[in-house]
């Protein structure tokens, strides 16, 4: 009996069976309770012989008795089988309402409560998920619409820096025909990248879901344009800006927006912490297009050479017209979507230097 009214039995009973185990033990315990009072009643008749008084004695008694054992089963069935679980959700539920969903709930019983402990639990689980995966939604449009801010930047400098040039020197004539069309070329193809950012900011939800579109490129032609962006992103902060290569003149297929962010983002890097020049080197080897842009500045610290290319880290640099750190980012992701890498060194003489390896496909 000790051990049937034992808590820890019942928590292998569902709440019918505890309840009926329970109602059973209590009819048995008030049973023989009775009988112990009839007993007595007995004993008493035959003491006092016949009284008024003896069997309104055993009728309170019977009734106190059977009420003791009906709330002592009620106590016991809510202490073993309700109390504990009914806390444990109380105080779940405390810490949702307070929007706190790291914890967990758990309840070792094999009834109906333990399943709605574990349902429960279940539903914190999906519930941290679903706010995990909201907050990191909402992060990365943050991030998305920073970078969007950072990159317009560039495209709309071309097209002014242009526009000064033919509002200053086309009345005159001192641009040729050639010139003309070269800078409304590269105007254009600015404007369309506004085009595209403007879309892309409509449709993207996270960084990692820009698609690549590849297109067959002049490598010359190519890197013609990438110079002409470099030159104009040298020119505004009075930086000189060199360029050399070494490949043959091939037709490369690559997505040429997604390579002219990552290499504004490496010559804006640049810029910003050369002392007077950038470089730039291209490389064609094997299926990889290698940009390599360097400075004559101080380098990348230990710590920069570590956390360059996470997103939002400026080492000592802070100016609030800057890009919050999301330019090296910017680059590595794009350079793994592009079946490449990023790299990031210091130069045997000082100065940072940064390699974009970008997979192409090279057609001779």
């Amino acid at each position: 009996m000790a051990k049937l009214m034992n808590g820890r039995l019942f928590k292998r009973f569902t709440l019918r069976q505890s309840f009926i185990l329970l109602s059973v033990a209590t009819l048995i315990a008030v049973l023989a309770v009775i009988t112990l009072e009839f007993n007595w009643a007995e004993k008493l008749r035959q003491r006092f012989g016949e009284t008024d008084w003896v069997l309104p004695s055993l009728v309170a008694a019977v009734m106190l008795t059977v009420t003791a054992g009906i709330i002592t089963m009620a106590i016991l069935f809510y202490r073993w089988k309700l109390k504990r679980p009914l806390e444990l959700l109380n105080r779940a539920s405390e810490k949702i309402s307070a929007n706190d969903l790291d914890f967990r709930i758990s309840y070792d019983s094999r009834d109906e409560m333990g399943e709605l402990v574990a349902a429960f639990e279940n539903m914190r689980s999906t519930l941290e998920k679903n706010v995990r995966m909201l907050w990191r939604s909402v992060e990365e449009r943050k991030k998305l619409n920073a970078i969007f801010a950072h990159d317009l930047r560039t495209p709309l400098s071309v097209l002014k820096g242009n526009t000064e040039l033919l509002a200053a020197y086309l009345p005159e004539k001192k641009l040729s025909e050639e010139k003309v069309l070269e800078l409304i070329h590269t105007m254009n193809l600015n404007i369309v990248r506004l085009e595209n950012y403007t879309e892309a900011m409509n449709s993207i939800q996270k960084l990692e879901d820009v698609p690549v579109r590849r297109q067959s490129m002049d490598i010359i032609s190519f890197t013609t344009l990438l110079n002409d962006s470099a030159e104009q992103i040298a020119r505004q902060s009075g930086k000189t800006f060199v360029s050399s290569m070494d490949y043959d003149n091939v037709v490369i297929n690559v997505d040429p927006y997604i390579v002219m962010q990552i290499f504004e983002n490496m010559v804006a890097n640049g810029v910003r912490y050369a002392v007077r020049q950038v470089n730039v080197h291209y490389d064609i080897q094997q299926s990889f297009m290698k940009i390599t842009v360097s400075d004559d500045g101080q380098g990348f610290s230990e710590e920069a050479l570590n956390k360059a290319v996470l997103p939002f880290y400026r080492g000592e640099v802070w100016d609030a017209t800057e890009h919050r750190g999301l330019g090296l980012y910017i680059c590595k992701v794009f350079c793994e979507k592009h079946n490449g890498i990023l790299q990031v060194d210091n130069g045997p003489q000082g100065g940072g230097i940064v390699t974009a390896s970008i997979g192409v496909q090279v057609d001779k």
